[in-house]
Formats: C-alpha cells, sequence, structure tokens
C-alpha cells in the first residue's frame, strides 16, 4: 500500500495534528469516549476524527466504532468536513457526519476554539449479530457537544435567563444570579452569541455495510431488496440476491429505474469511456500473461489485443462491438445480463442514491479500477493487496495521473452532476414521480432483460 499512500490514493486529505493543545484536546475526548489516550505527538484524522496512527498504537482499528454499528466521533476543526471517512462499516456515515458538519459550521467553528466536539451517530440498533438487526436501521441521529459540556450548560443557562427576566422574583433570587454566572464564566454570553449544537436526524432507507461479507439494503425502492456479496443465511430479510445472480440483479435494476446505458447517457463521452474500460481488461489480460505493464500506452495495449485475437475475454469483445455501434461502423449488438460486458455497459441515474448504485456496479464489473477507486475503496484496497506488482503499479500511476488532478471533473464525466447534500432534497427526490420513459428505457440497449432471459 505504500505506493497508494506516496500518490496520495490513500490516506490522502487527512487532517494534520501536531499543536500539543490540539492532541490534549483530543486525548480529553478519546478518553470520554474509550477509557484510552496516545502518546503520539503528531498524528493524522479524518472525518470522523479516526487516526490510523492512533489505531496503529492500540492495535485496534475500530477504537472509535467498537460495535461497528454507532460511530463515535472526535472534531477538532471544522477542516474535518472535507477529509475522507476511513474503516468504512456504513456507506451513508461520511455523507450524515459532512450533512452535520456543514449545517453547524459556524457553532462548530466557535466550539472548537475552545474544546474538542466528541458525539456519536447513533439508532436504535446496538448490535448487528443478525442481518435481520441491520433492517432495524431506520434512521440515524447525531448527538454532539464538548468535552466541558458546553452546549448542555449553554442550553442551562438560556433556562435561567428565561426564568429571571419572567419571574416576578427574579432578580431577586440570589441561587438563580449565581448559577446564571457560574454557567457563564463556562459560555460566555449565550444572549449574544448563543450556542446551541441541536441533534440531527437523518433517515437510512438503502445503503451498504461491511457487515456479513458486504450486503446492500434497499427498502426505499418500488421492489425492496437485499443484494448479498456472498451466499448467506440472511433469514427473513426478503428479497435476497446473490452477486452471482446477474439476471436477478438486472431485473431488480430495471424494474427499480436505477441505471441507464452509457451510451445514451446525457452529456457522457460513451465512446471514450467505452475504450477506457476496454484498456482495463487488457490491463488484466496483460498481468495475466505476466507481460510487464510499466506505462503502457493505449497503443501497447493494442498490440497486446491483435496478439490474442479469438481468445480476448468475451467482456473485451462485447464492449468492442458496442464501441463501434457508437462509431458508426457496427451493428446495433445484443449484450444481454448473462453477458461478462453487460454491467461495464450502465452506471446510476441521477437519483439520492446514485452513488451506492454505482458502488454495487463497480463489484459487478470489477475490472473497471478506476470506477471501483471511486465508488468502493474498501473493496478497492482488498483487491489491490491481492494483485501482482505490475499491477498494482500501472493502476497506480494511472489514477494519479488521470483521476487526482482532477477529481471533481473526473466524477461529473463518469457519473453525472453530484446528488445534492441537502438530505431535504434527497428525500424529495426520492418521492418524486418517475420521469416518462424513452424507448430505450422501455426494451434497454440491447432489448428488455425479460425479453433477453425468454
Amino acid at each position: 500500500m505504500k505506493r497508494l499512500i506516496e500518490k496520495g490514493l490513500m490516506f490522502g486529505n487527512l487532517v494534520e495534528v501536531t499543536s500539543p493543545a490540539l492532541i490534549e484536546r483530543y486525548n480529553r475526548a478519546l478518553e470520554h469516549l474509550t477509557g484510552k489516550r496516545t502518546t503520539l505527538t503528531d498524528f493524522h484524522i479524518d472525518i470522523s476524527g479516526y487516526s490510523p496512527e492512533i489505531g496503529d498504537e492500540l492495535g485496534d482499528d475500530r477504537y472509535l466504532n467498537p460495535n461497528g454499528c454507532n460511530r463515535q466521533f472526535i472534531i477538532l476543526t471544522t477542516a474535518q468536513k472535507t477529509a475522507p471517512l476511513l474503516n468504512v462499516t456504513f456507506s451513508t456515515s461520511r455523507g450524515i457526519l459532512r450533512q452535520f458538519m456543514e449545517a453547524n459550521d459556524a457553532q462548530l467553528f466557535a466550539l472548537t476554539a475552545r474544546d474538542a466536539v466528541a458525539g456519536e451517530l447513533s439508532n436504535s440498533v446496538y448490535e448487528v449479530a443478525t442481518p435481520a438487526r441491520l433492517l432495524d436501521i431506520r434512521r440515524v441521529t447525531v448527538e454532539a457537544d464538548t468535552i466541558g459540556g458546553h452546549v448542555a450548560d449553554a442550553g442551562k443557562l438560556a433556562t435561567l435567563i428565561d426564568r429571571f427576566r419572567n419571574e416576578p422574583a427574579g432578580w431577586r433570587d440570589d441561587v438563580l444570579i449565581a448559577d446564571m454566572i457560574g454557567l457563564a464564566k463556562r459560555t460566555g454570553d449565550v444572549t449574544r452569541v448563543p450556542i446551541a449544537l441541536p441533534k440531527m436526524t437523518f433517515e437510512q432507507p438503502n445503503f451498504w455495510t461491511a457487515h456479513f461479507g458486504g450486503l446492500y439494503v434497499f427498502r426505499g425502492c418500488k421492489t425492496p431488496a437485499v443484494i448479498a456479496t456472498t451466499p448467506a443465511d440472511l433469514g427473513d430479510v426478503g428479497l435476497v440476491i446473490t452477486l452471482s445472480q446477474r439476471n436477478k440483479i438486472a431485473d431488480w435494476l430495471d424494474k427499480n429505474g436505477l441505471v441507464e446505458p452509457i451510451v445514451t447517457a446525457r452529456g457522457m463521452d460513451s465512446a471514450g469511456m467505452l475504450r477506457q474500460k476496454m484498456d482495463f481488461i487488457l490491463v488484466d489480460v496483460a498481468d495475466a500473461l505476466a507481460l510487464d505493464l510499466g506505462n503502457a500506452t493505449r497503443n501497447d495495449l493494442r498490440k497486446i489485443a491483435q496478439r490474442m485475437g479469438a481468445g480476448l475475454p468475451e467482456a473485451f469483445l462485447g464492449l468492442a462491438r458496442l464501441l463501434a455501434w457508437v462509431e458508426g461502423g457496427g451493428d446495433w449488438p445484443r449484450i444481454t445480463s448473462e453477458h461478462p460486458a453487460y454491467f461495464y455497459t450502465l452506471r446510476a441515474r441521477p437519483h439520492a442514491d446514485r452513488d451506492l448504485v454505482n458502488m454495487l456496479l463497480s463489484q459487478l464489473a470489477p475490472l473497471d479500477v478506476r470506477q471501483m477507486y471511486i465508488t468502493h475503496k474498501e473493496l478497492f484496497y482488498a483487491s489491490y493487496a491481492t494483485w501482482s506488482d505490475r499491477k498494482r503499479g500501472y493502476v497506480a500511476e494511472f489514477l494519479a495521473r488521470e483521476y487526482q488532478v482532477d477529481k471533481a471533473g473526473a466524477r461529473a464525466a463518469l457519473f453525472g452532476a453530484e446528488p445534492g447534500m441537502d438530505e431535504a432534497a434527497q428525500t424529495a427526490r426520492r418521492h418524486d414521480p418517475k420521469p416518462a420513459p424513452k424507448m430505450v428505457d422501455l426494451v434497454g440497449p440491447w432489448g428488455s432483460v425479460r425479453k433477453a432471459r425468454r
């Protein structure tokens, strides 16, 4: 993983902590949440305050997420809101934390000037011993305060001020006045600079979780389903599909209107996208043949394709036929959901769960390493560890050259405009009426999935 770290592809954009004052604040928060402290004099933290260096020091990568269910967090600075989230167990956690921090940016800026803010992403489930427990997670509530309890004290002080103003004998109540003065010493003048960090609750109908080998839970769709990475006894959780059941997944995605063909996606360079996917497949072929990839250009990869001839993978040949049609030099190819190229030809439609669907597609089309890196880093890092050094070098160099230089531009080109961060807007989109379908939506890019199955 050293190569990824050096190129900023792993542990990138973390917040560095070197100030003795901030380290002491972090230790106070860490001790408050876990009963532990760090002896490190410098480390890095993610959006939740998790530090890989401290995790290594404590021998516990889940020291802020012990049950893998209700993630705790430490905020030292509002700069954390743009940092990644490491050791992800729920795909929604980073988005929830970022929305909380953006909604309370001014308050957090003021509070972190004097103390660390600590809290938890809490829900009604405290353990996930069985898959059925995951379906009990309906919403997540963010609760937070400084270690010194400034938010709670500010609330108490506001209540006392109301009593002082409204009770006829309030100005003569020495105990009340003494309590107000004592609290004001800790909170400051809350009448001029109010301190509030209200609880925020987020609906969580659809999400990915790392539990039980990796599960995609879709409850907010017309046909709810759980998609499991590997076959497992999930109990009575409704419709369950495994990744190996490609026809069922394709049919389910189509029925729920979650995907669109890249060849008809608005504003996409579909030809360039297909070529890049074909290159990634050739990289895997070259690696299997133990060929030196180095900084292989598209011409170098094309020579490999010429050498392979009819021995090229079906996924490559299917995308080549589709590319020929896009460029006007071939007939319309018929690629069913059983074809290895099928899921490489799709992307998520614009909707609130776009990133989750693209995450699922990256697992169904694993040779597209760029999409996997962007949408499913946990899977990317696990896959990277199994590759040869040849493939690791090529992929790391490609991502550093083609993605790192313009992340936002690359994501927009691949997946379209980003969904809004505002949760209310996302919820509203979930309830928008489905747009009138086009003919290609009704029959699919190469015929209806159901028709193909018959």
